[in-house]
């Protein structure tokens, strides 16, 4: 049975400003390591439940934050971006589960370090007038290849704003969020300890759990956070602009809805 893992870092035990998630200093270092230490956990749980192989794919910023040298050797890794499918390059068709580790709640809600996929660019995302940030964005992509996400991890608000989207998923809330940029935090070791026996649950369950779809045809709208970057998404030839700050595509698939978003993120560095 081949599971995969995408691990973030804001929904890590322990991390809770964006220093911690950025690269160049010690607190970001310190941060790294918690961060491959709870996929660690995870590994281990997916083994125990029955787990054939692993892949794990490093999912925040520049996408090489997990120490390779400490991650369990049983499982594979990918580091690095740009990738084409981002936050869950790798995933086929041939897993029986995916999990979301370390994630966090979308933008402009009340979790800990919440965004959706750039904090700089956008404001909110909706495929098929549904809000979603990274975990319901990838999850529905994760669905559309018939894989389910069985296990989240990270702060409460994750669990509020997904758990109607991943109903039979399992959730190891590893902090509570007491604002933007602090949090009531589990100590490392527990919160390692609950990943492991939900990863070790969830995946023993996998068969059970159902995935999470979003039927076509689909439309994707993009707010973004000022009128300058809808400026700059306007210039894409199929965007179409329905106001100040939002635009809208007609993707074929959620993988080509990623796509674009991805895209829109990489072109709004032109305006930092």
């Amino acid at each position: 049975m081949k599971i995969y893992i995408s691990a973030d870092i804001e929904g890590v035990a322990g991390v809770v400003s964006p220093q911690q998630g950025t690269m160049g200093n010690g607190e970001y270092e310190r941060a790294r390591r918690l961060m491959t230490q709870e996929v660690n956990a995870a590994i281990d749980g997916a083994f125990a439940g029955g787990a054939s192989e692993v892949l794990v794919n490093d999912s925040h910023g520049d996408m090489r934050n997990l120490f390779p040298d400490e991650l369990d050797p049983r499982a594979e890794l990918i580091l690095g971006k740009p990738k084409p499918l981002n936050m869950f390059e790798g995933l086929t068709r041939e897993h029986a589960g995916a999990i979301c580790l370390g994630y966090h709640a979308r933008a402009r809600s009340s979790g800990i370090l919440a965004h959706t996929t750039n904090g700089f660019a956008f404001g909110r995302i909706r495929l098929n007038r549904q809000e979603l940030g990274e975990a319901g964005l990838y999850g529905a992509y994760a669905g559309s290849l018939g894989v389910p996400v069985i296990l989240l991890s990270g702060d409460d608000q994750l669990k509020a704003e997904t758990q109607a989207l991943f109903p039979d998923a399992r959730y190891a809330v590893v902090k509570h969020a007491v604002g933007h940029r602090a949090a009531r935090n589990s100590a490392p070791e527990k919160a390692r300890a609950l990943i492991r026996t939900q990863a070790e649950d969830a995946v023993r369950n996998a068969k059970s759990v159902q995935p999470f779809r979003i039927q076509g045809p689909y439309r994707l709208e993009i707010e973004l956070n000022t009128p300058a970057l809808c400026d700059l998404a306007s210039v894409i030839p199929v965007a179409t602009r329905l106001n100040a700050v939002t635009v809208a595509f007609e993707p074929e698939s959620v993988e080509h809805a990623i796509r674009w978003v991805n895209t829109l993120s990489a072109l709004s560095a032109a305006l930092r």
